[in-house]
């Protein structure tokens, strides 16, 4: 049984006898996240589950600080060198799951995954969720902390969606949805919203949005008195759907990624 360790760097003297935080490394959560082994929430979790080791003693803190990923296992299986940031498109298809599993049986974006990916792919996390019966563009990422920058409200990357909905609805109520709106005590933040076109009382909507919050699209539109029939999203940022056939997936060209990863540190700055 491997012995419980605590590690990190050591602490520097400041002023005064105190000692400052160790500056040389990194949290392991953030290398394993950005070696794609799990998120840093997942990753906390996992050293709690005395999964992950150094040298043969397991880590009982997420506060270890190392240089590297050199010594450190994952259930007893050492850790790849992190590959360079790559991200996918997916076309997820209506009926998937965005999971690796089902406590229910019901089949995962990874079903799909398995054919519409080259075998030498590495392993791939989602950029953020799509409910089962919501399809389009789903990106996935190879590292947990452009994963984890893509996803935060604050960084305030646009989602854009198409709705096909039922009931009536005029072009100014939604551009009233630009200020925001509360549902049965959720803040929703502001959705730039366009009718696009109208067949007797179905009409296709397009609404671009920041926060993806769960179910967002289908609550505000139900709460306008719409039923929604079927929901796509169509962009996430730069990258969009596209001609990308339903179940498919398409790998993003390494430099547009580095140059979004670059404006994304940009904008975390200013």
């Amino acid at each position: 049984m491997a012995e419980k360790h605590s590690r990190g760097a050591p602490s520097t003297p400041r002023k005064g006898g105190a000692t400052a935080p160790p500056r040389e490394g990194e949290r392991i959560a953030k290398l394993l996240a950005r070696a794609g082994v799990a998120s840093r929430r997942e990753v906390e979790r996992m050293i709690g589950e005395g999964r992950i080791a150094l040298n043969g003693a397991v880590l009982d803190t997420p506060a270890t600080v190392l240089p590297n990923l050199k010594g450190v296992t994952v259930d007893g299986n050492p850790v790849a060198r992190a590959e360079a940031a790559r991200l996918f498109c997916f076309h997820k298809p209506s009926g998937l799951i965005t999971a690796e599993r089902d406590p229910r049986g019901r089949p995962t974006i990874y079903n799909a995954l398995r054919n519409a990916l080259p075998k030498d792919t590495p392993r791939l996390m989602p950029v953020g969720r799509l409910d089962l019966n919501t399809e389009g563009l789903l990106l996935l990422t190879n590292d947990g902390e452009l994963k984890r920058a893509m996803e935060l409200p604050a960084s305030g990357i646009p989602r854009t969606y198409r709705a096909r909905a039922h009931g009536d609805i005029t072009q100014p109520q939604l551009e009233e949805l630009i200020e925001g709106i509360t549902i049965e005590g959720v803040r929703y933040g502001p959705i730039d919203a366009h009718l696009e076109r109208r067949t007797g009382r179905n009409q296709w909507i397009e609404l671009t949005l920041t926060e993806g919050k769960n179910r967002e699209v289908r609550r505000v539109l139900e709460h306008l008195g719409l039923q929604v029939s079927r929901l796509l999203r169509t962009a996430y940022g730069p990258f969009t759907l596209g001609d990308l056939p339903r179940g498919a997936a398409a790998e993003i060209k390494q430099a547009d990624v580095e140059r979004f990863r670059k404006q994304l540190a940009r904008e975390s700055r200013a």
